[in-house]
């Protein structure tokens, strides 16, 4: 792939990436710091649009903002300029949310980006297992949709340089081919556990596909994990059921996200990264994307 050409599907990329922002601060919204859980839940079930004029963006997005670039600059994941480019980010703000992982890790890049090669792995004695990498790479499956094969090598890379255990590898790859399967107007929770990797993301998804679509969100949070355990196999079944949930409707797919509470900004993320891969931001209604962090 030719450097700086934008290969893949850049309009795609953009929808999903900026789906993937407004999921992340919607689902923000509903922490203890901005309303006590009681609140949170009955807010929820009312389907009541957070109050705050504006809704900051965490992690998630800063990090699905940095392999944007790089795949926007290189035309692929160029691992070493992904490392650097995730540790500017979190220099350029630090209480984005950041996992423990991240804030031992990313600093080290800051000066030697290849380093992730040793430090990654040795992250939580194996690497890191959690939801990291899947929740910052949906945009990049929705770029590469017309080839799958590609889909899942690129978000193999993209999440190596963080995610070095085969379980966090697997949540990137799951929620990729999902938005490249969404993009395609082929995407079922079959198909995307038929692709991702063995192990508890792939068993996951495959009892997410048994959970009926008119089982309660709540209860099917209950039942596949609402990402409180910030693994992977805990929090990208559940996010990716109410994408397949509510396929062309990216409003009511982050409600019934949030109903699961838990990581919900992570989890509202990967469902807005998939399902806004194909819809885009324009049918949510126009004060929550007035009210979303601009991305810049």
């Amino acid at each position: 792939m030719n450097s700086a050409s934008g290969t893949g599907d850049s309009a795609a990329a953009r929808r999903s990436l900026e789906a993937l922002a407004l999921g992340d601060a919607f689902g923000e919204r509903w922490f203890p710091l901005f309303r006590p859980p009681r609140q949170a839940y009955g807010e929820v079930r009312a389907r009541r649009t957070p109050h705050e004029p504006v809704w900051h963006w965490t992690d998630d997005t800063a990090l699905a903002r940095a392999l944007h670039r790089v795949l926007d600059e290189c035309g692929q994941v160029d691992q070493d300029r992904l490392a650097l480019f995730f540790a500017l980010a979190f220099e350029a703000d630090r209480a984005r949310g950041y996992g423990h992982g991240m804030h031992m890790l990313l600093p080290e890049l800051l000066t030697s980006p290849g380093d992730w090669r040793t430090l990654a792995p040795g992250l939580f004695e194996g690497g890191s297992l959690g939801n990291g990498a899947a929740m910052r790479v949906a945009p990049l499956g929705a770029r590469f949709h017309q080839d799958i094969d590609h889909v899942v090598e690129q978000a193999v890379l993209s999440a190596e340089v963080t995610h070095a255990h085969p379980e966090g590898i697997a949540g990137a790859v799951a929620v990729a081919v999902a938005a490249a399967l969404s993009v395609r107007g082929e995407f079922t929770l079959a198909a995307v556990a038929g692709r991702t990797p063995g192990g508890l993301v792939r068993e996951g998804l495959r009892r997410a596909g048994e959970v009926p679509f008119t089982t309660e969100p709540w209860k099917a949070a209950d039942l596949l994990g609402n990402g409180q355990r910030i693994r992977a196999d805990d929090t990208v079944p559940f996010a990716l059921w109410t994408a397949a949930r509510h396929p062309g409707d990216l409003e009511e797919a982050l409600w019934a996200t949030a109903e699961g509470f838990g990581d919900v900004d992570t989890t509202c993320a990967i469902t807005g990264g998939v399902v806004g891969a194909v819809t885009g931001v324009d049918g949510v209604p126009a004060e929550w994307r007035q009210r979303r962090e601009p991305l810049g």
